[in-house]
């Protein structure tokens, strides 16, 4: 093949996998799409410069007008989660972990985290960012009843164990942490609490799920790509004041944890990107998060009245865009490959009591791009009946994909972002 010839397989291979999810139904709860003016910004000149540190202060000329961008996406986000200190520069919700771990705990010394089968991100587990690191890991103690960690089985543990750090970081994340009550106990020990909204930073913005810097998390992290729809990448929040010498050297930690810590240059035009997406979400964010929340709650409904395993019960399924189900041992990968058949894109995961993460009993479904593109209440009704079709009636999946193609139709706009011309520029013609 010719070097041409290579290419065009490549811009094929793109190709497919737009028509791919422009016909299906895109629930993994980690994903979502991008406004037309984000995309923009990611093929702008920022793309491939170099701004190592911080604006003003570069070892790079040719930074004046990145400067101002970089500014001004601290600012946005500074006003969209109503805090007085914001890092937009790491490249992903793992590398602002592993910035955090760098800066304030050090190798052997102890955090206490959830465990990865109670629903816990990889990079505060013993394989990733927290492993990497070396820190001493001991798991909370978790109600499985309520899907949640266990409250005075965690202060108790954080006054036993005395950690350098309280981690809340979950992948599962349905319902609102003890925030207050878990960096209670650890301030009583001289522990900071840090808490990955990397999921949630989007609810959380829209002012529709907790609001840990105000419950008294130190350092909020966060991937701003899910329910806060913009570019894959990652960032740090804290309202420490900086008042202090204690809290200056805080601070300062935290941005060399960053630069030069896990980061050299930051991806420029995801730093854009992230700009234009706090924006839109200071506009449209409440409705988009109480979107997402209704629709994963009606779908978590709908699903349990099919006779679905939904955890959560007790307490309504789910108060975030995230639902888990229970579909039975080992079988959690099986059911993700059938649904991906029939055009429905979700993916395993581990539930309470599983051991093996390959080879889990569960699935996690999320509403944000289905959100994302107009659907509510009502279409969420016809999902979980899809989802019957596929894993209880074992029907054709060919059959179902096409269905799904159809009802895809009358589903193709994004919400929730600008959708019409700016200033000039036809936006759509950029999707």
């Amino acid at each position: 093949m010719s070097w041409f010839d290579e290419a065009e397989y490549i811009r094929k291979q793109a190709k497919r996998n737009n028509e791919f999810f422009a016909n299906s139904l895109p629930m993994i709860a980690s994903e979502n799409v991008l406004s037309p003016l984000c995309k923009e910004m990611l093929i702008t000149d920022f793309h491939g410069r170099y701004a190592e540190g911080t604006p003003g202060h570069r070892y790079y000329e040719g930074c004046k007008f990145f400067d101002l961008v970089e500014e001004k996406a601290m600012e946005l986000a500074k006003k969209l989660f109503n805090c007085r200190y914001a890092d937009v520069r790491p490249t992903a919700g793992t590398t602002a972990n592993i910035a955090i771990l760098k800066a304030l705990i050090k190798p052997g010394e102890p955090a206490t985290v959830l465990d990865l089968a109670n629903g816990a991100h990889i990079s505060f587990g013993k394989w990733g960012a927290a492993g990497v690191r070396g820190v001493e890991l001991i798991s909370y103690p978790f109600n499985d009843e309520e899907m949640n960690i266990d409250v005075d089985g965690a202060i108790k543990l954080i006054k036993k164990v005395k950690p350098k750090l309280a981690l809340n970081g979950r992948s599962v994340f349905l319902f609102p942490s003890p925030i207050k009550e878990i960096a209670e106990a650890a301030h009583d020990v001289d522990a900071y609490l840090i808490y990955d909204a990397a999921h949630v930073l989007g609810l959380i913005g829209g002012k529709q799920f907790q609001d840990p810097l105000r419950e008294g998390a130190d350092v909020m992290s966060g991937s701003t790509h899910k329910t806060l729809p913009g570019p894959q990448g990652g960032m740090i929040l804290s309202d420490h004041k900086g008042d202090t010498d204690k809290d200056k050297s805080f601070l300062r930690k935290l941005g060399f944890g960053v630069f030069p810590g896990v980061t050299s240059s930051y991806h420029l035009h995801h730093v854009t990107a992230k700009a234009i997406a706090f924006a839109e979400h200071l506009e449209f964010g409440k409705a988009y998060a109480k979107q997402i929340i209704k629709n994963a709650q009606r779908l978590a409904q709908s699903l349990y009245e099919r006779n679905f395993k939904v955890f959560g019960e007790k307490l309504g399924f789910t108060k975030s865009h995230q639902i888990l189900l229970e579909i039975g041992s080992g079988k959690g990968k099986e059911a993700s490959k059938k649904l991906e058949d029939a055009g429905i894109v979700t993916n395993m995961n581990t539930i309470p009591g599983d051991e093996d993460p390959l080879n889990p009993s569960g699935l996690r479904i999320g509403t944000p791009e289905l959100t994302r593109i107009g659907m509510k209440e009502k279409e969420m009704d016809e999902v979980a009946h899809l989802y019957e079709r596929a894993l209880l009636k074992n029907e054709d999946t060919k059959k179902i994909k096409a269905d799904i193609k159809e009802f895809r139709k009358d589903f193709q706009e994004l919400h929730y972002c600008l959708k019409e011309g700016f200033r000039g520029y036809d936006y759509h013609k950029l999707i």
